[in-house]
């Protein structure tokens, strides 16, 4: 029977009790994963990989008001703390921190913001201006907290955390962020879990009825036709998967069904012209295709690496 993990609320806790389980701890090594909570098999998968590498896993539940661009979606994003405990303890998170809004940002909003730059103002962060920028500030703010914890533990340092590779586009912005600003920290990638008809699991899913859930799996229909372009080395005919995708989703009143879908270089994540699509000899040595569309009321985001 696993124990349940111990939720903390303000960072001073938080912080005490990681360097209590670390100093107890033969090899103090500690992985942690930033999470808004609403946790499901994806996030599972996170904590596992973590569970498997390190003595101390810790994980924050913290619906972070300032990466939403819509407030209708900061509103409506799913909270319930006491599932996200059942689900953490069933792979043996030990350290859950669960802080209010004014534990995090006294004044209601930061007084200094980490400013992602061109990484983050391109692609998914033009359709969601300020998205990224959120992101950054409270992952920065989340990975000294941890940090400052752990540091009175010798040799724990860097510490581990953890992402799904889902959302590709924050997987870059935040490994540049800790490279740039000499972070404790090492990013560890983790491959998108799906459901049995190919949805990538999110949170998000949970605000669709079972109609939109088998609607939904048709954005991973749609990338599959340009992995099966990209495989057999043929042109990728974006405006094809767009079609796919349309044909099969009912989006919401006055939206399109397909926000964005686009072929970047997974390395510098330019995309690629209209030429270079048609042109496979052209391509760089690593190809990803990042997908936005809307089920119903609901954005979901995919990607699929094509190439490399």
């Amino acid at each position: 029977m696993t124990s349940s993990p111990i939720v903390c609320t303000t960072v001073t806790e938080f912080q005490d009790v990681l360097a209590e389980k670390l100093s107890n701890a033969a090899e103090p090594t500690l992985g942690f994963i930033p999470t808004m909570g609403a946790l499901h098999a994806g996030h599972q998968e996170l904590f596992k990989t973590a569970r498997a590498n390190n003595a101390v896993v810790a994980i924050s539940v913290f619906v972070n008001p300032l990466q939403f661009d819509r407030a209708e979606d900061f509103e409506n994003y799913p909270r319930n703390l006491d599932a996200d405990v059942a689900i953490a303890a069933e792979v043996g998170v030990d350290v859950i921190f669960a802080p209010e809004l004014q534990e995090m940002y006294p004044d209601e909003t930061p007084r200094i913001s980490v400013r992602t730059g061109h990484m983050g103002e391109v692609l998914e962060g033009a359709l969601r201006p300020g998205h990224f920028d959120g992101v950054g500030t409270v992952v920065n703010k989340l990975f000294n907290i941890v940090a400052a914890g752990a540091a009175e533990v010798r040799g724990v340092l860097p510490f581990t955390a953890y992402f799904g590779q889902k959302d590709a586009q924050q997987l870059a912005i935040l490994s540049a962020m800790v490279e740039d600003f000499n972070l404790p920290v090492q990013i560890h990638p983790v491959p998108i879990v799906r459901d049995e008809g190919g949805l990538a699991l999110s949170s998000r899913n949970q605000r669709l009825n079972e109609d939109q859930l088998i609607q939904a799996r048709a954005l991973n229909e749609g990338l599959e036709l340009l992995a099966a372009e990209a495989a057999a080395g043929r042109p990728l005919d974006v405006a094809a998967a767009i079609d796919h995708i349309t044909a099969s989703v009912v989006s919401a009143p006055g939206d399109d069904v397909v926000d964005e879908l686009v072929i970047v270089d997974a390395d510098t994540f330019t995309p690629l012209t209209e030429e270079q699509r048609a042109d496979p000899t052209s391509w760089p040595p690593r190809l990803l295709a990042l997908l936005a569309a809307f089920v119903g009321p609901v954005r979901l985001i995919d990607n699929k690496i094509l190439k490399g």
